[in-house]
């Protein structure tokens, strides 16, 4: 069936019910058995609720949760995928923000947890890829406590929650670079160039709010010491006195050179390290409103500079993975930012909540499960005939999301 992304469905969330599980299509004892189980409060364990969700490769690619509905307090999500090869990330959705998600979900890997605290209401699960991709998860009990105060004070809660997705993509990053680089070491080309996609949504999401971090022993103008030129430089602007190096510089080798040099295996090493440097500075981040504002808005300027030209992935031409990392990152920002705006400016707000749902919509036409970044390659003949529509819907994005940074450093 044609797939419905997360993101041209949260804008309605919280005013209409979002799908639920599909049995029908399962073994008739296991679609019972499921279906009561799902039914059925999740377990308490060590204080914390447990829900598993099983991805598997049947009809499609499924994505089963033991049970759909679990108490309020904690809960622990373990994630396992038995055979799922085109499955490979799970999130956990209120409203548009992305509470928790775990990526990377190879099949026959060992399960992985996250545990997140949640109030009362419906929650979404999401699962990119799977034959029924969104699904309602219910929590019983106190409602989580609405956003009180002031619009300012409104805002900046926002920036915490903001804060907390920052670490959490960065996290997952580390875990993705570090699989880049273990199949670089073996000498896998094939899975390298599998994994160098897959790792590199994760920068393009945060990328506006953690560039220009500058490395101890270094001044501001020294791109050796400038954490975005280590980890995100392109070709076409590069500082002849440093060189090249990070993701750009491997998929040189991988795609362009079709082969895995000692110097290949240098970069990817140097490339673990500066994003493990990241992981560290990120901890500590602070932002205010028009931080999340002024990002959300170079995010799409990203888009149009370098991912619609196809200058971002010159050799890949996995183009569309990063704009669709860009999109996703500027709408979580736009998202945390949502309760309070809706105070200040509510026609805004459902202005670019509308233009997000059509650049995601148009984006899901995109698609292709075959490759690894989940995205058609952008390739030249590709270019030639989307580009400008491409361009047209960001285009129609950025003008109302423009206006936010100073409503929203302005807000009292």
């Amino acid at each position: 069936m044609q797939k419905t992304s997360r993101r041209a469905l949260v804008s309605t969330m919280g005013k209409a019910a979002v799908g639920g599980l599909v049995l029908s299509a399962l073994p008739v004892r296991f679609a019972a058995r499921a279906a009561a189980q799902s039914a059925t409060p999740a377990p308490v364990q060590n204080g914390a609720s447990q829900v598993a969700i099983t991805l598997t490769s049947d009809n499609g690619g499924t994505c089963v949760l033991d049970h759909t509905t679990a108490q309020a307090g904690p809960i622990t999500f373990t994630v396992t995928n038995q055979s799922a090869t085109s499955l490979t990330e799970v999130e956990l959705l209120s409203e548009n923000r992305i509470l928790g998600e775990k990526e990377n979900l190879a099949p026959g890997l060992p399960s992985v947890s996250f545990t997140v605290t949640l109030g009362g209401g419906t929650y979404q699960i999401y699962c990119p890829g799977a034959s029924n991709e969104m699904q309602d998860f219910v929590v019983t009990g106190e409602a989580a406590a609405q956003p009180t105060g002031s619009v300012a004070q409104i805002l900046n809660d926002g920036t915490k929650g903001y804060a907390t997705y920052v670490i959490g993509v960065v996290a997952s990053m580390v875990d993705a670079v570090t699989t880049l680089k273990t199949d670089i070491d073996a000498g896998d080309l094939e899975a390298a160039r599998k994994a160098y996609p897959q790792a590199r949504p994760f920068y393009e999401r945060i990328e506006a709010d953690v560039e220009g971090f500058i490395l101890p022993g270094h001044d501001a103008t020294d791109n050796a010491g400038n954490l975005d030129y280590l980890i995100d430089m392109r070709a076409s602007n590069l500082d002849p006195a440093v060189g090249w190096h990070g993701f750009h510089a491997i998929e040189r080798d991988l795609f362009e050179a079709g082969k895995i040099t000692d110097s290949t295996k240098t970069l990817a090493a140097e490339l673990l390290e500066n994003v493990k440097t990241l992981d560290t500075v990120v901890q500590t981040l602070t932002y205010t409103p028009e931080d999340l504002a002024n990002g959300a808005a170079s995010l799409l300027e990203e888009v149009q500079a370098n991912k619609i030209t196809g200058e971002e992935e010159l050799y890949s031409h996995y183009d569309l993975v990063d704009f669709a990392g860009n999109v996703e990152g500027a709408q979580q920002a736009f998202a945390f930012l949502e309760p309070g705006l809706e105070k200040i400016d509510a026609a805004l707000t459902d202005q670019v909540n509308a233009q997000f749902a059509k650049v995601n919509a148009l984006l899901e036409t995109y698609r292709d499960p075959n490759e690894p970044g989940g995205y058609k390659r952008y390739t030249e003949e590709l270019k030639a005939t989307e580009a400008t529509k491409l361009s047209q819907a960001v285009q129609a994005l950025q003008e109302p999301l423009s206006q936010i940074a100073e409503k929203v450093a302005t807000a009292s």
